[in-house]
């Protein structure tokens, strides 16, 4: 009677326990034809609370420029330094503005870097004479995100990217562990009209296809743990033998030690 119970248990168990391979590997299925393939990337960014952008001003008077800008003491051989940006870049407050030396506040809340760029070159109107000779060019500085759960690394990141892909960022935050279950990540996303959440399927193709396999800033992506890491019987094989082992010795010592008595 015990050996069919001990048969039942460890099939039952190792069913239940192991990670089946199709949970493990990324985008399976067939390739996708180019003309299915959203153009995510393409749609433009929209400012939003918090983001820090980095604006730089380029003209032949370049004592002129200066004064426009507040990144000059963070150079390095004429190169804005990464992480200087943190401090000397303009980071959008609560309501929408950033500022700038003679500019004043400018609203950037729901513009893209285009346009806001186009706002700054209208401001800079009133102090050049020719604003052919100037070049304004405005862009994220960098793309901030955090990420949680199932990782090597979790926490905020940030990546000096225009853009950021889900894979890349998972990437750098050390990849899903074996616990962690890539068929329904998380994206929290706060965005001018609320707070949304998706989610996408990492082992399937079909997530190049998802509106957010291209991040945004201050997104937050949730990895959510298998339920075999609840059950605690392990993630491979040869952990899930071993525990069911231990257990089926416990019973089976149990089992004589009453049946002596």
């Amino acid at each position: 009677m015990l050996q069919k119970i001990s048969v039942i248990l460890f099939v039952i168990f190792t069913l239940a326990s192991c990670v089946p391979h199709k949970k493990i590997v990324y985008f399976q299925g067939e390739s996708l034809s180019e003309n299915k393939i959203r153009e995510i990337s393409n749609k433009p960014y929209r400012l939003q609370v918090d983001d820090i952008l980095r604006i730089d001003i380029k003209a032949p008077n370049k004592e002129m420029v200066s004064v426009f800008e507040n990144v000059s003491n963070d150079r390095n051989n004429g190169q804005v330094r990464e992480g200087s940006l943190y401090f000397s870049g303009y980071s959008v407050n609560k309501q929408g503005f950033i500022t700038m030396p003679y500019l004043d506040k400018i609203n950037v809340l729901g513009y893209t870097t285009e346009e806001v760029s186009d706002k700054i070159s209208d401001g800079l109107g009133k102090y050049f004479k020719n604003m052919s000779d100037v070049f304004v060019s405005v862009k994220l500085a960098g793309v901030k995100y955090t990420i949680i759960g199932e990782v090597g690394s979790t926490g905020s990141k940030v990546l000096f990217q225009n853009t950021v892909n889900i894979i890349e960022a998972v990437a750098n935050a050390g990849d899903i562990s074996l616990t962690g279950d890539k068929t329904n990540v998380e994206i929290i996303r706060m965005g001018v009209d609320g707070v949304k959440k998706f989610n996408v399927d990492l082992t399937n193709m079909t997530a190049f296809n998802s509106e957010v396999f291209y991040i945004q800033p201050n997104d937050i992506i949730n990895i959510l743990p298998l339920k075999q890491k609840t059950l605690g019987t392990g993630v491979i094989g040869i952990q899930t033998f071993s525990t069911i082992m231990s257990v089926l010795s416990v019973l089976t010592t149990s089992y004589l030690l009453i049946k002596t008595l």
